[in-house]
């Protein structure tokens, strides 16, 4: 049996949502399920694999020019196309202030800081712009190291209309802006698709209390740079470490395993899974989600999203157990979000460091350990024996009025309703 640092590094290559190599992830994923089923000597567990579709693009062209200059760009996906030149203008933090008394911007393309509010999107709608562009990294990075990659603008941004956007490097931006360069040739022509993209899955039927469930879940897809060692081949594993040893010694409640596909891409497969099992959540009454882990330098962090109650249980099982991890309260942006905004609630493992990046060129695999790897799976393991074979599970099912408002605003709900 390998042990997991080796499928961490089996599993650290590219593998994009709805690709071939997200393909080729999903099936490593499946052949050890089913191997440590097989050594397991449980013929009743069986990995599968549950299919969706997802937006995404395929894009023939993208071009940003200026001055003479090509300048280094990717797309944002499924935001339209375009092949014209355009005043170019810079709008400082694309505030309230900064749009007021602009007026019309058809015709001209907008540089941006950054682009993670849809009110500065909302703006660029009725300002009337023909393009954005978004600048990444810092003034001294390289093309390479600025980790640029193809970004899908989000239905919460597209509702409010299209605009073609592009991402660029922040050195390109500040040359843009010292040297007054007046407009960009911008080109881009891209087509909408729905390629496939897979969950897997598998179950362990508990003992005494098989009607009750709990959901285990981690993301096996990976952002274009970088090698996603951290973000999330970790996080995949420790799911497999933790599914060897209940496939060997199972517990009262059912565990329901689940490998989600393209989480980068806003939760996909996570939601897929709530959208297509609805029967099944009636009865799922915790999760547990696990989404990077195992980095040599660090320190644990554990997400609590439910009742007041699941905070004073993590809490005080640190204390009895000797684990020691920050404790945080909150939607965890991660696979655990759609169940918990079900009703669900839910406890996010992971292991955090300030000396390693995810979604750039740097998420690679010397960050990791594989001692770190097996601590945080040895305490999961044991956190999710002692609630599986608990009496009762530690807190009821439901969200507090406050964590349901955070749901609404993850999921931009809140915004719609208006």
């Amino acid at each position: 049996m390998k042990e997991l640092m080796e499928l961490v590094e089996e599993l650290s290559f590219v593998r994009v949502a709805g690709s071939e190599e997200e393909k080729k992830a999903a099936q490593m994923i499946l052949g050890e399920v089913n191997r440590t089923a097989e050594e397991a000597g449980r013929e009743d567990i069986r990995g599968e694999y549950m299919t969706f579709r997802i937006p995404d693009a395929k894009v023939r062209k993208c071009s940003v020019q200026a001055a003479g200059r090509e300048i280094p760009c990717r797309p944002f996906l499924r935001s339209g196309n375009i092949d014209r030149e355009c005043e170019l203008v810079y709008l400082d933090g694309a505030s309230e202030i900064d749009f007021a008394g602009i007026g019309n911007l058809e015709g001209k393309a907008v540089l941006l800081n950054r682009l993670t509010d849809e009110e500065v999107y909302k703006r660029l709608v009725e300002h009337k712009a023909s393009a954005f562009l978004v600048m990444q990294g810092k003034y001294y990075f390289s093309e390479e190291e600025a980790s640029l990659y193809a970004r899908r603008l989000r239905e919460h941004f597209t509702r409010n209309g299209v605009i073609p956007g592009f991402m660029i490097p922040a050195a390109e931006a500040l040359w843009l802006v010292k040297e007054e360069v007046e407009s960009v040739h911008l080109s881009l022509d891209q087509e909408d698709t729905e390629p496939e993209s897979r969950n897997i899955l598998a179950v362990i039927e508990g003992t005494d209390l098989k009607e009750e469930s709990i959901v285990l879940t981690a993301h096996y897809d990976s952002v274009p740079v970088g090698t996603g060692s951290w973000d999330n081949a970790t996080g995949a594993v420790a799911l497999l470490g933790i599914f060897r040893h209940f496939a060997s010694h199972p517990v009262r409640r059912t565990l329901r395993f689940v490998w989600c596909g393209s989480e980068e891409l806003g939760l996909l497969g996570s939601k897929a899974y709530v959208e297509q099992k609805e029967e099944l959540l009636d009865k799922i009454g915790f999760c547990f989600n696990f989404d990077m882990c195992g980095t040599a330098l660090g320190a644990n962090k554990i997400c609590v999203t439910g009742a007041k109650e699941l905070q004073t249980f993590v809490d005080q099982y640190c204390k009895i157990t000797g684990y020691s991890a920050d404790i945080g309260v909150g939607v965890h942006s991660s696979d655990s979000a759609p169940f918990c905004d079900k009703e669900i609630p839910a406890l996010g493992l992971s292991r955090e460091t300030t000396t390693a990046e995810l979604h750039t060129i740097h998420d690679l695999l010397p960050a990791l350990s594989g001692k770190a790897m097996d601590r945080n799976v040895a305490f999961a393991v044991r956190m999710i024996g002692d609630v599986a074979n608990a009496a009762l599970l530690p807190v009821k099912k439901g969200m507090p009025e406050e964590t349901r408002k955070e749901l609404d605003k993850y999921f931009h709900r809140e915004e719609k309703a208006e």
